[in-house]
């Protein structure tokens, strides 16, 4: 049962200050927040790429766009104690009632807290490993690491009573994006039910990137094996490299990368047989609208900390002694991804052998699905053998 001064506050803001896939992790969480606080005011603190996301959060009412100082992670900001106290008088202006501080293991939720106590909010949550005196109102322990990220939200809601109904990131498409979608696949001759499987080579850091020339070996053979068009998609600043992939690969490859806002992205997503991508935003947004996705994962991180439990997910990559590192960068050379594109099209293929028809709803795609996990050994040019590995949390 929700905590009574829970239940009273009428003004609460969200704080998750990360990438775009964060944010869409959030979604189960704030659905939990609206369905337990109907008349509440939901605002989320969000960084300007997380704000991306947000149209596919319909349960939030406002938005805070902000660069913070804790989430600097090259430490390139200057030195602007006054830019800090703008933001204390941002949210001091906003009178909230609430805060909810949402970090993944590795972040600290203290310097949000004591912004949001400078702001006078009186209830502030998050998660913490080290003492933070008074910062926090109630401050959860002990979270295991390895947690699914969107289940680590949930998890911190429920300390203080929230019911949790569905456990499932979910995110919801405006009918604009859908059709906008739509048109720019019959701007390439590619019709509503003829399917296609969409290819999104990049990520967030170097690390996480399956290497392109890779894509560009895999692309042209995908589509020959799997009977359909392969869209390819990505950011703009990526767009000259993609477009220049998908020229070389022939006929049955298109690129729409640098075309797409993040909602056209997610009703492309939407729209596919299968999604083939790296650790990434399309990751995410597969597992949100339950659509199979097959993911070049790199040793950067735990599988269980990002791979889905709700839907089918296949995930490849090598096995390498230094994983997880959380680098950015790879010292090496990328051994973790040393998969040759004979093998991503061959498990590309088995997958849309087994995979959902796409005709169905996100209600009808609620079975919990275990992630497959395929760590390949060095050397071998088929798939490795299964290894027994929970990423379910």
């Amino acid at each position: 049962m929700l905590d009574d001064r829970w239940a009273a506050a009428r003004r609460l803001l969200l704080v998750r200050l990360d990438n775009i896939g964060d944010v869409v992790l959030l979604s189960a969480a704030v659905r939990t927040i609206r369905e337990n606080l109907p008349d509440a005011s939901l605002t989320l603190l969000a960084s300007p790429a997380g704000a991306q996301a947000v149209p596919l959060l319909p349960w939030l009412d406002d938005l805070i766009v902000w660069r913070a100082l804790w989430q600097d992670v090259g430490g390139r900001m200057p030195l602007d104690p006054a830019r800090e106290m703008e933001l204390v008088a941002i949210l001091r202006e906003r009178r909230f009632d609430a805060a909810i501080i949402f970090t993944s293991f590795s972040q600290s939720p203290h310097g949000p807290a004591y912004a949001c106590y400078l702001a006078g909010i009186p209830l502030r949550l998050g998660e913490s490993k080290e003492f933070g005196g008074g910062l926090l109102t109630t401050e959860v322990r002990n979270m295991p690491d390895d947690l699914y990220q969107a289940e680590r939200s949930l998890r911190l809601l429920e300390t203080v009573g929230f019911v949790v109904k569905d456990r499932r990131p979910l995110v919801e498409l405006a009918a604009a994006a859908r059709e906008k979608a739509r048109a720019m696949l019959r701007g390439h001759g590619i019709v509503s039910g003829e399917g296609y499987v969409m290819v999104h080579p990049g990520a967030s850091c170097q690390a996480r990137r399956y290497p392109l020339e890779r894509f560009s070996g895999m692309a042209p053979l995908l589509s020959l094996r799997a009977g359909m068009p392969v869209v390819v998609t990505g950011s703009e600043k990526e767009a000259p490299e993609l477009k220049k992939l998908a020229a070389a690969s022939g006929s049955g490859v298109f690129s729409l990368a640098g075309e797409t806002t993040v909602e056209e992205l997610a009703a492309l997503v939407a729209g596919a047989n299968l999604v083939v991508c790296n650790d990434s935003l399309p990751m995410h947004l597969a597992s949100a609208l339950r659509v199979p996705s097959l993911v070049l994962f790199s040793g950067t991180d735990l599988e269980s900390q990002w791979a889905s439990p709700h839907s089918p997910t296949r995930l490849l990559r090598r096995h390498t002694s230094c994983s997880p590192c959380y680098l950015m960068e790879c010292p090496y050379r990328q051994e973790c991804l040393e998969i040759s594109p004979a093998e991503v099209v061959k498990a590309a293929v088995e997958m849309l052998g087994r995979g959902e028809p796409q005709s169905q709803t996100s209600s009808d795609r609620g079975a919990v699905v275990e992630p497959k996990i395929d760590l390949l050994s060095a050397g071998k040019t088929a798939l490795g053998k299964d290894v027994a590995s929970e990423a379910r949390s």
